[in-house]
């Protein structure tokens, strides 16, 4: 059996858990400049807010539910997840955690014998919620496939369910996929989706009896064959290798405004760039390739503008590394060739690739280890700083002072478990 285990509302439960006088309020959470909302709590959907609908459009629902309105405050959700994954795999076997998202994680449970699968649920539901504050939904089902479509259930039927779901017979297993349209089945995009429709298959169940070579016909290949038998309840997706090397790291924000001086995106892309070499430290990898891209306003009407021959210039390293003084190095000049005058920019981003654990970090004749360099001990001494203190506490003068780039960020909470100077205060 797999379990998929889903902080409900996440972005919303963060904010919430430093705020009990919301429990019962309708709370939405926006997007990178404070655009457009992005999470919203089961009040928040009941009073008609739909996911993606600009702040502006929302105000009037907004002052009259009297919901309460949230810049992303990506730190606090980071280091809640963070609490949330490591709990997991505190309480279960190493191997079985595969976190998938930073709200999501699957479980592989065969060290639970069959008939205590929904005991252990309900007592993993109920020791995450009391160890971490946040509230989750928990499906469990034979593959990933029906996993998630438990929990999808689990969570659309919460009073009835507990927010747990076990799909362990074949009725129960029917009766989920009765109940599940094409289109929120995972793995089934939009486009598949009406496809499916136009063919006459409108539910999971009917899905579900389509003939495997049909599928590698119609609904990708081998991945539409996958899902044929995870349907069936065959497993066919297996769970991800913790230690598998991931292929990038990535870290991109918009500005808070357009800009068009080219020493703010060196500033930006230097903080950035920092902000994904402290990641790639952490997971214990060096890259050996960094690519660098701009997003500029194209038109009066503020269209994005990317051209992939114009707008992005990558830098292959002599050597891979995990040193942010290295990295900036090699990435700063591409700024300098990426950026046109007078062009008004929205974005900027880093792409670390050709990732390789830092044991496996080949030395030449004429430089030191790299793990026992200098350059390792000041990163070592940089990251537990800004664990310890908050983020960019100490930074790279590059990535600079004002950093008048930075998001719109005009609601957001304090970052209440990062921060020395915003922690939760008791009186």
């Amino acid at each position: 059996m797999y379990a998929i285990i889903d902080c409900n509302s996440f972005y919303c439960s963060c904010e919430r858990l430093f705020r009990p006088d919301l429990l019962h309020q309708p709370v939405v959470v926006l997007s990178n400049n404070d655009g457009c909302i992005i999470a919203r709590s089961d009040e928040a959907k009941s009073v008609g807010l739909p996911m993606g609908l600009p702040y502006f459009q929302a105000r009037p629902l907004i002052q009259q539910h009297r919901v309460a309105v949230f810049s992303s405050n990506y730190a606090l959700y980071g280091n809640l997840s963070m609490r949330v994954m490591d709990t997991l795999r505190h309480l279960l076997p190493s191997g079985t955690v595969e976190v998938y998202s930073v709200d999501e994680a699957f479980l592989e449970c065969s060290h639970i014998a069959p008939d205590q699968v929904a005991s252990f649920a309900l007592e993993l539901r109920h020791t995450v919620e009391m160890w971490t504050g946040i509230r989750v939904s928990i499906g469990v089902a034979p593959g990933k496939v029906l996993s998630k479509m438990a929990n999808r259930l689990a969570k659309r039927k919460k009073q009835e369910t507990g927010c747990v779901l076990v799909l362990d017979d074949p009725d129960k297993i029917r009766q989920a996929l009765l109940d599940t349209e094409v289109g929120d089945i995972w793995g089934i995009g939009r486009r598949y989706a009406d496809k499916l429709r136009a063919m006459g298959i409108n539910t999971a169940w009917q899905l579900r009896h389509m003939p495997e070579e049909w599928a590698r016909k119609n609904l990708g290949g081998v991945i539409g064959v996958r899902m044929i038998r995870e349907l069936n309840g065959i497993p066919s997706i297996p769970m991800k290798d913790p230690l598998e090397v991931k292929k990038m790291i990535s870290t991109s924000r918009m500005f808070g405004r357009t800009v068009t001086d080219a020493a703010e995106i060196r500033q930006a892309v230097a903080a950035y760039l920092s902000r994904a070499a402290e990641k790639l430290r952490r997971q214990g990898y060096a890259a050996g390739l960094i690519d660098v891209y701009v997003v500029s306003n194209g038109t009066s009407g503020g269209e994005y503008a990317y051209d992939p021959q114009r707008d992005h210039r990558y830098v292959i390293l002599p050597r891979a590394t995990s040193l942010t003084s290295e990295l900036l190095e090699q990435a700063l000049p591409l700024v300098d060739q990426l950026y046109r005058p007078g062009v008004r920019y929205l974005k900027a981003g880093v792409i670390l690739s050709e990732l390789v654990p830092e044991s496996a970090i080949q030395s030449d004749l004429f430089s030191d280890s790299p793990s026992s360099s200098a350059g390792q001990k000041l990163m070592e001494a940089l990251d537990n700083i800004n664990f310890s203190n908050g983020a960019d506490t100490v930074r790279f003068a590059s990535s600079g002072m004002a950093r008048t780039w930075r998001m719109k960020q005009e609601m957001r909470s304090r970052r209440f478990t990062t921060h020395w100077n915003e922690l939760f205060e008791i009186t």
